[in-house]
């Protein structure tokens, strides 16, 4: 395949030019099982009318290539080396695209290992079908990234957190979100019913200006956080929700 900016050769699809310094792929959608990961490369919505911007020409294929990545799952002791190794493996192909962004399918213990190991945004996709998915997400896209740095969003006039350095990663999973402008801790109320699952953690429905509630549990202590997102409306404050809850499950938050 040939750069799309400069028509220098690359060794795989989308991969970033390093000739003229300019990336060819977008979005990577990532569809993985705990033995296989496939990786599809997406290249940009179509160029506006002038001709500017990163996007791609109306008649280029939105999907660049593919590349798929197995292993042989362990058990026991290396099974945590053997999938840190294939989560590594995954995010080398990905960090040689650079993309704006990467959308996942498929196993949580993967996506999680990947998540961990990459410093794009990850947003979980249907895992029917995470190609189709992207493509259609991307397609309405419109939400500001916030590049802040997850302890520099917590503020507030509350500054004790529920369940202590396990309920400040909850609060770090969800201020670590590209369209998380701001968390502000809540009072704690210890009238709640006991539980003894340990801290859990949920985000709640968006209001009409796109920002919503993160509910952490600890025991009956119970504290509501509000948080600020890029959201502008009700509907794309959903979208936001939806990320959140998958971000926590996949943080084993829920």
């Amino acid at each position: 395949m040939e750069c799309r900016h400069c028509a220098s050769p690359l060794e795989k699809p989308g991969d970033f030019c390093l000739v003229c310094r300019e990336a060819n792929a977008e979005a990577i959608v990532l569809e993985t099982t705990r033995e296989r990961a496939t990786l599809t490369i997406l290249a940009g919505e179509p160029d506006d009318e002038d001709g500017r911007g990163r996007g791609r020409r109306d008649d280029e294929r939105p999907v660049l290539g593919e590349t798929t990545i197995t292993t042989t799952p362990e058990s026991g002791e290396n099974e945590i080396v053997e999938l840190r190794n294939f989560a590594g493996r995954i995010g080398d192909e990905i960090r040689r695209k650079r993309p704006d962004e990467v959308y996942a399918g498929g196993e949580r213990a993967v996506v999680r290992a990947v998540r961990e190991d990459v410093h794009y945004p990850v947003y979980r996709v249907d895992d029917a079908d995470p190609v189709a998915a992207a493509l259609e997400r991307r397609g309405t896209r419109a939400l500001d990234v916030v590049e802040t740095p997850p302890a520099e969003k917590i503020g507030g006039s509350h500054t004790t957190l529920i369940g202590g350095r396990t309920g400040m990663r909850a609060i770090h999973a969800v201020a670590d979100h590209p369209h998380v402008k701001k968390v502000i801790p809540g009072p704690i109320d210890a009238g709640g019913s006991g539980s003894q699952s340990g801290l859990r953690a949920k985000v709640t429905r968006a209001d009409d200006g796109g920002n919503v509630r993160m509910l952490i549990r600890d025991g009956s202590s119970v504290q509501e956080n509000r948080v600020v997102t890029t959201a502008r409306d009700r509907e794309m404050g959903e979208r936001i929700r939806a990320d959140l809850n998958d971000v926590l499950a996949d943080a084993e938050f829920q």
